[in-house]
């Protein structure tokens, strides 16, 4: 359980750095996916020269960042070398205890599915980065949006199966079935959960069109509630996706929604006699909300500076974490 805790903290941070490596332009800096040789970074003038003559090839630089020279392609290069590396290092600290505690027979039969399930998909959430930034080395240098929150949403899922697998063993369920809580709030938790990953997702989608530059006001869009131009692009599903009015109105509308449902959570399981760490992650799910909304509206009206931006995404990733924790607790 502390092993794979341990790896739930580093796909926090690696969810941050990928956040940090979007918001500063850096995400298309290493222009070649080498598994292995990539993971060594230029080590001197002449190395740092050939890389950056092979970014100069691509969009970015030819219309974007032409003005760059070595040393202003250093600070974007490090990011995504960074994002790499600790994507690189995830699968070492997960692999090789897995390796220790499967030979010595320290794993229960049922556990060893999901761990290989854990492995295999942190893979594919390799390939999955690459097919992103794939996508802004063609002709346009901005990477699809699609692919993107496809790429924050693999993270969200291997960190949240992780961290649940964790809780399972940490807190094994209960026998006595004279603690179980009631049914209703049990799946509201769930409720509550999966709409947070379906809110995170949709932050994918603002940060893919970069919709968080737009209507920097709160809580109205344009000065008004119900912004125009919701439904401008046909056909109609492509606002949800493509059309930042929509993008941004969704996102606003899905953190309504949290905001309302809960407190409304939070109300209707202190009238139940819960268990010690329920109650504790009750308040818990209450504060990580309050920080989250704090975030989330800071970022918009300062107009997306790095650092609360960043914030913003880390307290999504708290905020589903608090909601695993008291789902976890209700279920055992």
């Amino acid at each position: 359980a502390v092993w794979l805790l341990i790896c739930c903290a580093t796909i926090f941070g690696m969810i941050i750095l990928g956040g940090v490596t979007r918001l500063t332009g850096s995400g298309l800096s290493m222009v070649e996916w080498a598994p292995i040789m990539g993971i060594l970074p230029p080590l001197n003038q002449a190395e740092w020269q050939e890389t950056f003559l092979l970014y100069q090839q691509f969009p970015e630089y030819q219309l974007k960042n032409f003005h760059m020279t070595v040393d202003d392609f250093k600070s974007i290069f490090w990011f995504e070398y960074g994002h790499r590396l600790l994507g690189r290092s995830i699968g070492i600290i997960f692999l090789l205890p897995f390796l220790f505690f499967l030979f010595q027979g320290k794993i229960e039969k049922t556990l060893i599915p999901k761990l290989i399930a854990m492995f295999v998909l942190g893979g594919l959430q390799g390939l999955m980065g690459w097919y992103m930034v794939k996508s802004g080395l063609i002709d346009d240098p901005h990477v699809s949006q699609y692919r993107l929150t496809a790429h924050l949403g693999l993270a969200v899922v291997i960190y949240a199966y992780m961290f649940w697998v964790a809780l399972g063993l940490l807190y094994p369920k209960m026998n006595d079935n004279s603690q179980n809580v009631d049914n209703k709030i049990g799946r509201l938790s769930l409720i509550i959960t999966g709409i947070i990953v379906i809110t995170i997702l949709s932050g994918g989608f603002v940060a893919g069109t970069r919709a968080g530059f737009a209507f920097n006001t709160f809580p109205l869009m344009d000065g008004r509630l119900i912004p125009a131009g919701l439904f401008d692009l046909s056909p109609l599903w492509r606002n949800f996706f493509e059309n930042i009015v929509t993008v941004q109105f969704d996102h606003r509308v899905l953190a309504t929604l949290l905001f309302i449902m809960i407190p409304v959570f939070w109300l209707k399981a202190g009238k139940i006699e819960l268990q010690p760490l329920a109650r504790t992650g009750r308040h818990l799910l209450l504060a990580a909300l309050a920080l989250q909304l704090v975030l989330g509206i800071s970022t918009l009206l300062l107009v997306v500076p790095v650092a609360l931006a960043a914030a913003h995404q880390a307290g999504a990733i708290i905020l589903l974490t608090a909601a695993l924790f008291i789902s976890q607790q209700l279920h055992r």
